[in-house]
Protein backbone atom coordinates (compact mmCIF):
# COMPACT_ATOMS: atom_id res chain seq x y z
CA UNK A 1 0.00 0.00 0.00
CA UNK A 2 2.59 2.54 1.11
CA UNK A 3 5.05 1.29 -1.47
CA UNK A 4 2.83 0.34 -4.36
CA UNK A 5 3.45 1.65 -7.86
CA UNK A 6 6.34 1.78 -10.28
CA UNK A 7 9.68 2.46 -8.62
CA UNK A 8 11.33 3.66 -11.80
CA UNK A 9 13.65 6.59 -11.32
CA UNK A 10 15.14 5.71 -7.90
CA UNK A 11 18.59 5.45 -9.42
CA UNK A 12 17.89 7.94 -12.21
CA UNK A 13 19.29 11.40 -12.77
CA UNK A 14 19.56 13.12 -9.36
CA UNK A 15 19.18 16.55 -11.01
CA UNK A 16 15.60 15.92 -12.13
CA UNK A 17 12.61 17.03 -10.01
CA UNK A 18 11.86 13.38 -9.24
CA UNK A 19 15.43 12.74 -8.16
CA UNK A 20 15.25 15.72 -5.82
CA UNK A 21 11.89 14.56 -4.39
CA UNK A 22 13.26 11.08 -3.60
CA UNK A 23 16.16 12.65 -1.69
CA UNK A 24 13.72 14.97 0.11
CA UNK A 25 11.58 12.02 1.22
CA UNK A 26 14.62 10.21 2.65
CA UNK A 27 15.61 13.38 4.51
CA UNK A 28 12.20 14.29 5.97
CA UNK A 29 10.71 10.87 6.79
CA UNK A 30 12.42 9.04 9.62
CA UNK A 31 11.44 5.42 8.89
CA UNK A 32 12.71 2.93 6.33
CA UNK A 33 9.34 1.66 5.14
CA UNK A 34 8.93 1.08 1.38
CA UNK A 35 8.76 4.32 -0.52
CA UNK A 36 5.29 5.48 -1.67
CA UNK A 37 5.86 5.40 -5.41
CA UNK A 38 2.25 6.34 -6.13
CA UNK A 39 3.16 9.73 -4.58
CA UNK A 40 6.74 10.05 -5.81
CA UNK A 41 5.66 9.31 -9.38
CA UNK A 42 3.53 12.46 -9.28
CA UNK A 43 6.74 14.47 -9.41
CA UNK A 44 7.34 16.68 -12.41
CA UNK A 45 8.50 14.68 -15.46
CA UNK A 46 10.88 17.45 -16.56
CA UNK A 47 14.35 16.20 -17.40
CA UNK A 48 17.41 17.94 -15.99
CA UNK A 49 17.84 20.30 -18.97
CA UNK A 50 14.15 21.27 -19.02
CA UNK A 51 14.19 21.74 -15.27
CA UNK A 52 17.05 24.22 -15.55
CA UNK A 53 15.47 26.03 -18.51
CA UNK A 54 12.03 26.53 -16.98
CA UNK A 55 13.48 27.46 -13.59
CA UNK A 56 15.15 30.40 -15.34
CA UNK A 57 12.06 31.24 -17.42
CA UNK A 58 9.72 31.37 -14.43
CA UNK A 59 11.77 34.23 -13.01
CA UNK A 60 10.43 36.28 -15.93
CA UNK A 61 6.74 35.46 -16.17
CA UNK A 62 6.43 37.27 -19.51
CA UNK A 63 9.04 34.89 -20.91
CA UNK A 64 7.26 31.87 -19.44
CA UNK A 65 3.89 32.78 -20.93
CA UNK A 66 5.41 32.92 -24.43
CA UNK A 67 6.53 29.30 -23.94
CA UNK A 68 3.31 28.15 -22.28
CA UNK A 69 2.34 25.33 -24.64
CA UNK A 70 5.78 23.70 -24.60
CA UNK A 71 5.95 24.18 -20.81
CA UNK A 72 2.55 22.56 -20.32
CA UNK A 73 3.45 19.64 -22.56
CA UNK A 74 6.84 19.02 -20.98
CA UNK A 75 5.64 19.45 -17.39
CA UNK A 76 2.39 17.46 -17.85
CA UNK A 77 0.07 20.35 -17.00
CA UNK A 78 -3.51 21.01 -18.04
CA UNK A 79 -3.61 24.11 -20.19
CA UNK A 80 -6.14 25.27 -22.75
CA UNK A 81 -4.74 25.15 -26.27
CA UNK A 82 -4.28 28.43 -28.09
CA UNK A 83 -6.61 28.47 -31.10
CA UNK A 84 -5.18 29.92 -34.29
CA UNK A 85 -7.52 32.25 -36.22
CA UNK A 86 -9.41 30.61 -39.06
CA UNK A 87 -11.18 32.05 -42.06
CA UNK A 88 -11.80 28.68 -43.69
CA UNK A 89 -15.01 28.22 -45.63
CA UNK A 90 -16.35 24.89 -46.81
CA UNK A 91 -19.14 23.89 -49.13
CA UNK A 92 -21.11 20.68 -49.33
CA UNK A 93 -21.47 18.11 -46.59
CA UNK A 94 -18.62 17.68 -44.13
CA UNK A 95 -18.05 15.02 -41.48
CA UNK A 96 -15.71 15.53 -38.56
CA UNK A 97 -14.83 12.37 -36.63
CA UNK A 98 -12.64 12.30 -33.51
CA UNK A 99 -11.71 15.95 -33.91
CA UNK A 100 -10.71 18.67 -31.48
CA UNK A 101 -9.11 22.03 -30.69
CA UNK A 102 -10.36 23.91 -33.71
CA UNK A 103 -11.54 27.38 -34.57
CA UNK A 104 -14.55 27.28 -36.91
CA UNK A 105 -15.06 30.89 -37.97
CA UNK A 106 -17.34 31.67 -40.92
CA UNK A 107 -17.69 27.93 -41.39
CA UNK A 108 -20.59 27.00 -43.62
CA UNK A 109 -21.57 30.65 -43.95
CA UNK A 110 -23.95 31.41 -46.81
CA UNK A 111 -23.83 27.82 -48.05
CA UNK A 112 -26.87 27.36 -50.29
CA UNK A 113 -28.75 24.14 -50.77
CA UNK A 114 -29.58 21.57 -48.16
CA UNK A 115 -27.21 19.07 -46.62
CA UNK A 116 -25.60 18.59 -43.25
CA UNK A 117 -22.36 18.70 -41.33
CA UNK A 118 -21.62 16.06 -38.74
CA UNK A 119 -19.36 16.25 -35.67
CA UNK A 120 -18.92 12.77 -34.19
CA UNK A 121 -16.67 11.99 -31.23
CA UNK A 122 -15.57 15.63 -31.41
CA UNK A 123 -13.20 16.93 -28.78
CA UNK A 124 -12.58 13.72 -26.89
CA UNK A 125 -10.72 14.22 -23.60
CA UNK A 126 -11.16 17.98 -23.61
CA UNK A 127 -10.53 21.02 -25.72
CA UNK A 128 -11.29 24.63 -26.48
CA UNK A 129 -13.27 25.20 -29.65
CA UNK A 130 -14.86 28.24 -31.21
CA UNK A 131 -17.80 28.17 -33.64
CA UNK A 132 -18.19 31.76 -34.76
CA UNK A 133 -20.74 32.67 -37.43
CA UNK A 134 -21.05 28.95 -38.06
CA UNK A 135 -23.80 28.11 -40.55
CA UNK A 136 -24.84 31.73 -40.88
CA UNK A 137 -27.34 32.34 -43.72
CA UNK A 138 -27.23 28.62 -44.50
CA UNK A 139 -30.03 25.99 -44.52
CA UNK A 140 -27.67 23.14 -43.67
CA UNK A 141 -28.37 20.72 -40.83
CA UNK A 142 -25.73 20.42 -38.14
CA UNK A 143 -25.29 17.31 -35.99
CA UNK A 144 -23.09 17.07 -32.93
CA UNK A 145 -23.02 13.45 -31.71
CA UNK A 146 -21.01 12.36 -28.69
CA UNK A 147 -19.51 15.86 -28.56
CA UNK A 148 -16.77 16.48 -25.97
CA UNK A 149 -17.24 13.21 -24.02
CA UNK A 150 -15.29 12.51 -20.83
CA UNK A 151 -13.38 15.78 -21.08
CA UNK A 152 -11.92 18.11 -18.52
CA UNK A 153 -12.62 21.85 -18.56
CA UNK A 154 -14.39 21.85 -21.92
CA UNK A 155 -14.70 25.39 -23.25
CA UNK A 156 -16.89 25.74 -26.35
CA UNK A 157 -18.17 28.96 -27.85
CA UNK A 158 -20.98 29.22 -30.43
CA UNK A 159 -21.30 32.83 -31.62
CA UNK A 160 -23.87 33.88 -34.22
CA UNK A 161 -24.51 30.19 -34.86
CA UNK A 162 -27.11 29.60 -37.64
CA UNK A 163 -28.04 33.28 -37.68
CA UNK A 164 -30.42 34.24 -40.51
CA UNK A 165 -30.73 30.57 -41.45
CA UNK A 166 -33.64 29.71 -43.82
CA UNK A 167 -34.49 26.25 -42.49
CA UNK A 168 -31.84 23.85 -41.34
CA UNK A 169 -31.61 22.29 -37.92
CA UNK A 170 -29.12 21.72 -35.17
CA UNK A 171 -28.93 18.49 -33.22
CA UNK A 172 -26.79 18.13 -30.11
CA UNK A 173 -26.87 14.51 -28.96
CA UNK A 174 -24.87 13.22 -26.02
CA UNK A 175 -23.20 16.64 -25.86
CA UNK A 176 -20.64 17.05 -23.09
CA UNK A 177 -21.38 13.81 -21.17
CA UNK A 178 -19.26 12.97 -18.13
CA UNK A 179 -17.40 16.26 -18.49
CA UNK A 180 -15.56 17.81 -15.58
CA UNK A 181 -16.46 21.53 -15.61
CA UNK A 182 -18.05 22.15 -19.00
CA UNK A 183 -18.39 25.74 -20.19
CA UNK A 184 -20.68 26.25 -23.21
CA UNK A 185 -21.63 29.65 -24.61
CA UNK A 186 -24.30 30.09 -27.27
CA UNK A 187 -24.51 33.74 -28.37
CA UNK A 188 -27.03 34.86 -31.01
CA UNK A 189 -27.69 31.18 -31.67
CA UNK A 190 -30.29 30.74 -34.46
CA UNK A 191 -31.03 34.47 -34.32
CA UNK A 192 -33.59 35.45 -36.97
CA UNK A 193 -33.75 31.85 -38.14
CA UNK A 194 -36.72 30.66 -40.19
CA UNK A 195 -37.99 27.21 -39.25
CA UNK A 196 -34.63 26.20 -37.81
CA UNK A 197 -35.22 23.52 -35.18
CA UNK A 198 -32.68 22.85 -32.47
CA UNK A 199 -32.59 19.70 -30.38
CA UNK A 200 -30.44 19.05 -27.32
CA UNK A 201 -30.55 15.42 -26.15
CA UNK A 202 -28.56 14.13 -23.18
CA UNK A 203 -26.76 17.48 -22.92
CA UNK A 204 -24.10 17.81 -20.17
CA UNK A 205 -25.25 14.59 -18.52
CA UNK A 206 -23.26 13.49 -15.47
CA UNK A 207 -21.21 16.69 -15.70
CA UNK A 208 -19.39 18.19 -12.74
CA UNK A 209 -19.83 21.93 -12.11
CA UNK A 210 -19.67 24.19 -15.18
CA UNK A 211 -21.97 26.73 -16.77
CA UNK A 212 -24.08 26.92 -19.92
CA UNK A 213 -24.99 30.28 -21.42
CA UNK A 214 -27.66 30.86 -24.10
CA UNK A 215 -27.76 34.52 -25.16
CA UNK A 216 -30.21 35.80 -27.78
CA UNK A 217 -31.07 32.18 -28.57
CA UNK A 218 -33.79 31.98 -31.24
CA UNK A 219 -34.32 35.73 -31.01
CA UNK A 220 -36.54 37.09 -33.79
CA UNK A 221 -36.95 33.54 -35.08
CA UNK A 222 -39.86 32.42 -37.23
CA UNK A 223 -41.34 29.05 -36.25
CA UNK A 224 -38.11 27.76 -34.73
CA UNK A 225 -38.65 24.90 -32.27
CA UNK A 226 -36.25 23.82 -29.55
CA UNK A 227 -36.17 20.64 -27.52
CA UNK A 228 -34.08 20.05 -24.42
CA UNK A 229 -34.31 16.39 -23.35
CA UNK A 230 -32.34 14.98 -20.42
CA UNK A 231 -30.47 18.30 -20.23
CA UNK A 232 -28.09 18.45 -17.28
CA UNK A 233 -29.32 15.15 -15.84
CA UNK A 234 -27.39 13.79 -12.84
CA UNK A 235 -25.12 16.82 -12.78
CA UNK A 236 -23.24 18.41 -9.92
CA UNK A 237 -23.79 22.18 -9.60
CA UNK A 238 -24.53 23.01 -13.22
CA UNK A 239 -25.66 26.54 -14.01
CA UNK A 240 -27.60 27.59 -17.11
CA UNK A 241 -28.47 31.09 -18.22
CA UNK A 242 -30.99 31.88 -20.97
CA UNK A 243 -30.97 35.59 -21.93
CA UNK A 244 -33.27 37.03 -24.62
CA UNK A 245 -34.25 33.46 -25.46
CA UNK A 246 -36.99 33.45 -28.13
CA UNK A 247 -37.42 37.20 -27.82
CA UNK A 248 -39.76 38.71 -30.45
CA UNK A 249 -39.99 35.28 -32.06
CA UNK A 250 -42.96 34.26 -34.22
CA UNK A 251 -44.39 30.95 -33.08
CA UNK A 252 -41.81 28.52 -31.84
CA UNK A 253 -42.26 25.71 -29.38
CA UNK A 254 -39.76 25.15 -26.59
CA UNK A 255 -39.79 21.86 -24.70
CA UNK A 256 -37.72 21.11 -21.61
CA UNK A 257 -38.09 17.44 -20.64
CA UNK A 258 -36.17 15.95 -17.70
CA UNK A 259 -34.15 19.18 -17.54
CA UNK A 260 -31.86 19.21 -14.51
CA UNK A 261 -33.33 15.92 -13.24
CA UNK A 262 -31.46 14.34 -10.34
CA UNK A 263 -29.13 17.33 -10.27
CA UNK A 264 -27.13 18.46 -7.26
CA UNK A 265 -27.85 22.18 -6.72
CA UNK A 266 -28.69 23.08 -10.35
CA UNK A 267 -29.11 26.80 -11.01
CA UNK A 268 -31.02 28.12 -14.02
CA UNK A 269 -31.84 31.67 -15.06
CA UNK A 270 -34.34 32.67 -17.73
CA UNK A 271 -34.20 36.38 -18.53
CA UNK A 272 -36.36 38.07 -21.19
CA UNK A 273 -37.57 34.64 -22.29
CA UNK A 274 -40.25 34.89 -25.02
CA UNK A 275 -40.60 38.65 -24.49
CA UNK A 276 -42.68 40.26 -27.22
CA UNK A 277 -43.11 36.92 -28.94
CA UNK A 278 -46.09 35.94 -31.08
CA UNK A 279 -47.71 32.74 -29.82
CA UNK A 280 -44.66 31.21 -28.13
CA UNK A 281 -45.24 27.92 -26.32
CA UNK A 282 -43.00 26.69 -23.52
CA UNK A 283 -43.35 23.31 -21.85
CA UNK A 284 -41.40 22.20 -18.77
CA UNK A 285 -41.88 18.51 -17.92
CA UNK A 286 -40.08 16.84 -15.01
CA UNK A 287 -37.92 19.95 -14.74
CA UNK A 288 -35.44 19.73 -11.87
CA UNK A 289 -37.27 16.61 -10.72
CA UNK A 290 -35.75 14.87 -7.68
CA UNK A 291 -32.84 17.29 -7.61
CA UNK A 292 -31.02 18.33 -4.46
CA UNK A 293 -31.95 21.95 -3.70
CA UNK A 294 -31.47 24.04 -6.85
CA UNK A 295 -32.50 27.58 -7.75
CA UNK A 296 -34.36 28.94 -10.78
CA UNK A 297 -35.00 32.54 -11.74
CA UNK A 298 -37.52 33.69 -14.38
CA UNK A 299 -37.35 37.43 -15.17
CA UNK A 300 -39.60 39.09 -17.76
CA UNK A 301 -40.80 35.67 -18.87
CA UNK A 302 -43.46 35.88 -21.64
CA UNK A 303 -43.70 39.61 -20.96
CA UNK A 304 -45.67 41.54 -23.63
CA UNK A 305 -46.15 38.31 -25.57
CA UNK A 306 -49.14 37.71 -27.84
CA UNK A 307 -51.15 34.62 -26.81
CA UNK A 308 -48.19 32.90 -25.22
CA UNK A 309 -48.57 29.62 -23.34
CA UNK A 310 -46.38 28.08 -20.65
CA UNK A 311 -46.84 24.69 -19.03
CA UNK A 312 -45.01 23.51 -15.93
CA UNK A 313 -45.64 19.82 -15.19
CA UNK A 314 -43.91 18.09 -12.29
CA UNK A 315 -41.66 21.14 -11.95
CA UNK A 316 -39.12 21.57 -9.17
CA UNK A 317 -39.98 18.44 -7.21
CA UNK A 318 -36.68 18.63 -5.33
CA UNK A 319 -36.29 16.18 -2.48
CA UNK A 320 -34.51 19.01 -0.68
CA UNK A 321 -36.15 22.40 -1.06
CA UNK A 322 -35.07 24.66 -3.89
CA UNK A 323 -35.95 28.27 -4.60
CA UNK A 324 -37.81 29.68 -7.61
CA UNK A 325 -38.38 33.36 -8.37
CA UNK A 326 -40.81 34.61 -11.05
CA UNK A 327 -40.54 38.34 -11.79
CA UNK A 328 -42.77 40.16 -14.33
CA UNK A 329 -44.08 36.84 -15.57
CA UNK A 330 -46.67 37.26 -18.34
CA UNK A 331 -46.93 40.97 -17.60
CA UNK A 332 -48.38 43.03 -20.46
CA UNK A 333 -49.04 39.90 -22.49
CA UNK A 334 -52.16 39.42 -24.63
CA UNK A 335 -54.13 36.42 -23.35
CA UNK A 336 -51.24 34.41 -21.90
CA UNK A 337 -51.94 30.96 -20.45
CA UNK A 338 -49.76 29.61 -17.68
CA UNK A 339 -50.35 26.23 -16.07
CA UNK A 340 -48.56 24.82 -13.04
CA UNK A 341 -49.18 21.15 -12.31
CA UNK A 342 -47.47 19.31 -9.45
CA UNK A 343 -45.12 22.17 -8.62
CA UNK A 344 -42.61 22.42 -5.78
CA UNK A 345 -42.07 24.75 -2.84
CA UNK A 346 -40.37 28.05 -1.95
CA UNK A 347 -41.65 30.13 -4.84
CA UNK A 348 -41.82 33.90 -5.21
CA UNK A 349 -44.11 35.59 -7.77
CA UNK A 350 -43.65 39.32 -8.48
CA UNK A 351 -45.66 41.39 -10.99
CA UNK A 352 -47.45 38.25 -12.00
CA UNK A 353 -50.66 38.13 -14.07
CA UNK A 354 -52.59 36.06 -11.56
CA UNK A 355 -55.88 35.72 -13.43
CA UNK A 356 -54.20 33.93 -16.35
CA UNK A 357 -52.50 31.26 -14.25
CA UNK A 358 -53.78 27.83 -13.26
CA UNK A 359 -52.27 26.00 -10.28
CA UNK A 360 -52.99 22.27 -9.93
CA UNK A 361 -51.58 20.08 -7.17
CA UNK A 362 -49.32 22.92 -6.07
CA UNK A 363 -47.23 21.92 -3.04
CA UNK A 364 -46.72 24.48 -0.36
CA UNK A 365 -44.30 23.96 2.45
CA UNK A 366 -46.91 22.65 4.87
CA UNK A 367 -48.07 19.94 2.49
CA UNK A 368 -44.72 19.07 0.95
CA UNK A 369 -43.21 15.87 2.27
CA UNK A 370 -39.45 16.16 1.92
CA UNK A 371 -38.53 12.52 2.13
CA UNK A 372 -34.92 11.58 2.70
CA UNK A 373 -33.95 10.17 -0.63
CA UNK A 374 -30.71 8.22 -0.63
CA UNK A 375 -30.71 8.01 -4.42
CA UNK A 376 -28.80 11.26 -4.13
CA UNK A 377 -26.03 9.61 -2.20
CA UNK A 378 -24.30 6.99 -4.29
CA UNK A 379 -24.64 3.52 -2.72
CA UNK A 380 -21.56 2.69 -0.69
CA UNK A 381 -20.23 6.26 -0.59
CA UNK A 382 -20.77 6.29 3.17
CA UNK A 383 -21.10 3.29 5.47
CA UNK A 384 -20.97 2.29 9.13
CA UNK A 385 -17.84 0.92 10.78
CA UNK A 386 -19.52 -2.42 11.50
CA UNK A 387 -19.51 -3.12 7.74
CA UNK A 388 -15.72 -3.53 7.84
CA UNK A 389 -15.83 -7.19 8.77
CA UNK A 390 -14.55 -10.11 6.74
CA UNK A 391 -17.33 -11.62 4.62
CA UNK A 392 -19.49 -8.48 4.45
CA UNK A 393 -20.88 -7.83 0.97
CA UNK A 394 -21.51 -4.15 0.27
CA UNK A 395 -21.68 -1.73 -2.65
CA UNK A 396 -18.62 0.29 -3.57
CA UNK A 397 -19.12 3.75 -5.07
CA UNK A 398 -17.36 5.04 -8.15
CA UNK A 399 -13.88 5.68 -6.77
CA UNK A 400 -12.32 6.43 -10.14
CA UNK A 401 -10.35 9.66 -10.33
CA UNK A 402 -12.27 12.03 -12.62
CA UNK A 403 -9.59 14.72 -12.59
CA UNK A 404 -7.27 15.32 -15.55
CA UNK A 405 -3.88 13.66 -15.36
CA UNK A 406 -1.33 16.21 -14.19
CA UNK A 407 1.97 16.34 -12.33
CA UNK A 408 3.24 18.51 -9.51
CA UNK A 409 5.43 21.43 -10.45
CA UNK A 410 8.92 21.37 -8.97
CA UNK A 411 8.82 23.32 -5.74
CA UNK A 412 11.30 25.92 -6.97
CA UNK A 413 9.07 26.71 -9.95
CA UNK A 414 5.75 26.58 -8.07
CA UNK A 415 7.12 28.96 -5.43
CA UNK A 416 7.81 31.64 -8.09
CA UNK A 417 4.31 31.56 -9.61
CA UNK A 418 1.59 33.78 -8.12
CA UNK A 419 -0.87 31.83 -5.98
CA UNK A 420 -3.58 34.06 -4.51
CA UNK A 421 -6.85 35.64 -5.56
CA UNK A 422 -5.19 39.04 -5.30
CA UNK A 423 -2.85 38.01 -8.12
CA UNK A 424 -5.32 36.06 -10.22
CA UNK A 425 -4.79 38.47 -13.12
CA UNK A 426 -1.14 37.45 -13.31
CA UNK A 427 -2.03 33.78 -13.21
CA UNK A 428 -4.63 34.16 -15.98
CA UNK A 429 -2.03 35.93 -18.11
CA UNK A 430 0.53 33.17 -17.57
CA UNK A 431 -1.94 30.41 -18.45
CA UNK A 432 -3.60 32.31 -21.34
CA UNK A 433 -6.97 32.24 -19.58
CA UNK A 434 -9.50 34.76 -20.89
CA UNK A 435 -11.68 36.43 -18.27
CA UNK A 436 -14.83 34.52 -19.26
CA UNK A 437 -13.11 31.19 -19.88
CA UNK A 438 -13.55 28.06 -17.86
CA UNK A 439 -9.82 27.95 -17.12
CA UNK A 440 -10.12 31.36 -15.44
CA UNK A 441 -13.11 30.13 -13.42
CA UNK A 442 -11.25 26.96 -12.50
CA UNK A 443 -8.26 28.97 -11.23
CA UNK A 444 -10.49 31.35 -9.27
CA UNK A 445 -12.50 28.57 -7.66
CA UNK A 446 -9.40 26.68 -6.54
CA UNK A 447 -7.75 29.78 -5.07
CA UNK A 448 -10.94 30.76 -3.23
CA UNK A 449 -11.19 27.31 -1.67
CA UNK A 450 -7.54 27.43 -0.67
CA UNK A 451 -8.06 30.82 0.99
CA UNK A 452 -11.25 29.77 2.79
CA UNK A 453 -10.97 29.92 6.55
CA UNK A 454 -10.61 26.47 8.12
CA UNK A 455 -13.58 24.84 9.76
CA UNK A 456 -13.70 24.48 13.54
CA UNK A 457 -10.87 22.18 14.62
CA UNK A 458 -9.48 21.91 11.08
CA UNK A 459 -5.91 22.56 10.01
CA UNK A 460 -5.68 22.95 6.25
CA UNK A 461 -3.25 23.83 3.49
CA UNK A 462 -3.22 23.74 -0.28
CA UNK A 463 0.00 22.17 -1.53
CA UNK A 464 1.28 22.68 -5.07
CA UNK A 465 4.37 20.51 -4.74
CA UNK A 466 5.02 17.08 -3.29
CA UNK A 467 7.60 18.62 -0.96
CA UNK A 468 4.93 20.94 0.47
CA UNK A 469 2.66 17.96 1.08
CA UNK A 470 5.41 16.12 2.93
CA UNK A 471 6.08 19.22 5.04
CA UNK A 472 2.42 19.67 5.98
CA UNK A 473 1.87 16.01 6.87
CA UNK A 474 5.00 15.82 9.02
CA UNK A 475 4.15 19.13 10.74
CA UNK A 476 0.87 17.57 11.93
CA UNK A 477 1.91 13.95 12.52
CA UNK A 478 5.67 14.03 13.04
CA UNK A 479 8.37 12.54 10.83
CA UNK A 480 7.52 8.86 11.45
CA UNK A 481 4.70 8.76 8.92
CA UNK A 482 3.28 6.50 6.25
CA UNK A 483 1.16 7.58 3.29
CA UNK A 484 -1.51 5.37 1.70
CA UNK A 485 -4.08 5.24 -1.04
CA UNK A 486 -6.39 2.62 -2.53
CA UNK A 487 -4.45 0.43 -4.97
CA UNK A 488 -6.76 0.61 -7.99
CA UNK A 489 -10.40 1.05 -9.02
CA UNK A 490 -11.43 -2.60 -9.25
CA UNK A 491 -14.77 -3.20 -7.55
CA UNK A 492 -15.82 0.37 -8.25
CA UNK A 493 -19.57 0.88 -8.93
CA UNK A 494 -20.40 -2.72 -8.00
CA UNK A 495 -20.74 -5.06 -5.06
CA UNK A 496 -17.61 -6.13 -3.22
CA UNK A 497 -16.79 -8.51 -0.39
CA UNK A 498 -14.67 -7.43 2.54
CA UNK A 499 -11.60 -9.63 3.07
CA UNK A 500 -9.01 -9.19 5.79
CA UNK A 501 -9.17 -5.93 7.74
CA UNK A 502 -6.27 -4.30 9.60
CA UNK A 503 -6.71 -1.29 11.85
CA UNK A 504 -3.96 1.33 11.56
CA UNK A 505 -2.32 2.23 14.90
CA UNK A 506 -3.93 -0.87 16.37
CA UNK A 507 -7.39 0.27 15.35
CA UNK A 508 -7.31 3.01 17.99
CA UNK A 509 -8.74 6.47 17.54
CA UNK A 510 -5.98 8.53 15.99
CA UNK A 511 -5.52 11.50 13.71
CA UNK A 512 -4.62 11.59 10.06
CA UNK A 513 -4.00 13.98 7.20
CA UNK A 514 -6.15 13.58 4.10
CA UNK A 515 -5.32 15.17 0.76
CA UNK A 516 -7.76 15.63 -2.12
CA UNK A 517 -7.08 16.92 -5.61
CA UNK A 518 -8.24 20.35 -6.75
CA UNK A 519 -8.88 21.29 -10.35
CA UNK A 520 -5.97 23.52 -11.41
CA UNK A 521 -3.51 23.72 -14.32
CA UNK A 522 -0.91 21.79 -12.35
CA UNK A 523 -1.38 19.15 -9.67
CA UNK A 524 -2.78 20.80 -6.56
CA UNK A 525 -3.95 19.07 -3.40
CA UNK A 526 -6.15 20.35 -0.59
CA UNK A 527 -4.80 18.76 2.59
CA UNK A 528 -6.35 18.93 6.03
CA UNK A 529 -5.87 17.30 9.38
CA UNK A 530 -8.61 14.90 10.40
CA UNK A 531 -8.87 14.38 14.18
CA UNK A 532 -10.60 11.47 15.89
CA UNK A 533 -10.60 8.86 13.16
CA UNK A 534 -9.92 5.16 12.79
CA UNK A 535 -8.12 4.09 9.63
CA UNK A 536 -8.27 0.61 8.12
CA UNK A 537 -6.47 -1.29 5.39
CA UNK A 538 -8.89 -3.65 3.69
CA UNK A 539 -8.52 -6.48 1.20
CA UNK A 540 -11.34 -6.14 -1.33
CA UNK A 541 -12.65 -9.35 -2.87
CA UNK A 542 -14.84 -10.26 -5.82
CA UNK A 543 -18.09 -11.42 -4.14
CA UNK A 544 -18.52 -14.27 -6.62
CA UNK A 545 -15.03 -15.73 -6.98
CA UNK A 546 -13.82 -14.36 -3.60
CA UNK A 547 -10.53 -13.53 -5.32
CA UNK A 548 -8.67 -10.44 -4.10
CA UNK A 549 -9.14 -7.61 -6.60
CA UNK A 550 -8.05 -4.53 -4.66
CA UNK A 551 -6.47 -3.28 -1.47
CA UNK A 552 -8.32 -0.29 -0.11
CA UNK A 553 -8.04 2.29 2.62
CA UNK A 554 -11.12 3.20 4.64
CA UNK A 555 -11.34 6.04 7.12
CA UNK A 556 -14.01 6.23 9.83
CA UNK A 557 -14.82 9.61 11.37
CA UNK A 558 -15.63 8.97 15.02
CA UNK A 559 -16.74 12.52 15.83
CA UNK A 560 -19.35 13.92 13.40
CA UNK A 561 -20.78 16.49 15.80
CA UNK A 562 -19.58 19.44 13.67
CA UNK A 563 -21.03 18.07 10.42
CA UNK A 564 -24.10 19.67 8.89
CA UNK A 565 -27.45 17.95 9.36
CA UNK A 566 -27.91 17.82 5.56
CA UNK A 567 -24.59 16.07 4.98
CA UNK A 568 -24.91 13.26 2.46
CA UNK A 569 -23.76 10.74 5.03
CA UNK A 570 -26.85 11.33 7.15
CA UNK A 571 -29.12 11.22 4.11
CA UNK A 572 -27.65 7.82 3.26
CA UNK A 573 -27.34 6.34 6.74
CA UNK A 574 -29.99 8.17 8.74
CA UNK A 575 -29.32 9.74 12.13
CA UNK A 576 -27.57 13.08 12.49
CA UNK A 577 -24.47 14.99 13.57
CA UNK A 578 -22.63 13.50 16.53
CA UNK A 579 -24.92 10.48 16.76
CA UNK A 580 -23.04 8.01 14.55
CA UNK A 581 -19.59 7.42 13.12
CA UNK A 582 -19.27 7.69 9.33
CA UNK A 583 -16.83 5.74 7.14
CA UNK A 584 -15.77 6.15 3.52
CA UNK A 585 -13.15 4.83 1.12
CA UNK A 586 -10.07 6.73 0.03
CA UNK A 587 -10.68 7.24 -3.69
CA UNK A 588 -8.20 6.81 -6.51
CA UNK A 589 -5.39 9.38 -6.22
CA UNK A 590 -6.69 10.71 -2.92
CA UNK A 591 -4.10 10.30 -0.17
CA UNK A 592 -4.18 9.71 3.56
CA UNK A 593 -1.26 10.06 5.97
CA UNK A 594 -0.96 8.47 9.42
CA UNK A 595 1.65 7.85 12.07
CA UNK A 596 3.57 4.70 11.16
CA UNK A 597 2.89 1.59 13.26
Amino acid sequence: MAGNGDNSGESGNPFTPKGYLIRYWKKQVSNDLPKPWFLLNKASPLNAAQYATYTKLVADQNALTTQLQSFCSSANLMCAPDLAPSLEKHSGDVHFSTYGDKNFTNYGTKVFGEGFNSFKNYSEDGSVSSFRRYGRDSPHDQKFANYAPDGNVIDQSFNSYSTNSPGGSGEFKNYGPNVNVPNMRFTSYSDRGVGADQEFTTYSQNANAGDQSFKSYGKNGNGADSKFTSYGTDTNVIGSTFTNYGQNANGGNQNFTSYGTNGNVPQNKFKNYGVGGNGPTETFTSYRDQSNVGDDSFSNYLKDANAGEAKFTNYGQSFNEGTDVFTSYGKGANDPHVNFKTYGVNNTFKDYVKDTATFSNYHNKSSQVLAVNDRWVEPGKFFREKMLKSGTVMPMPDIKDKMPKRSFLPRVIAAKLPFSTSKIGELKKIFHAADDSQVAKMIGDALSECERAPSAGETKRCVNSAEDMIDFATSVLGRNVVVRTTDNTKGSKGNIMIGSVKGINGGKVTKSVSCHQSLFPYLLYYCHSVPKVRVYQVDILDPNSMAKINHGVAICHVDTSMWGASHGAFLALGSGPGKIEVCHWIFENDITWAIAD
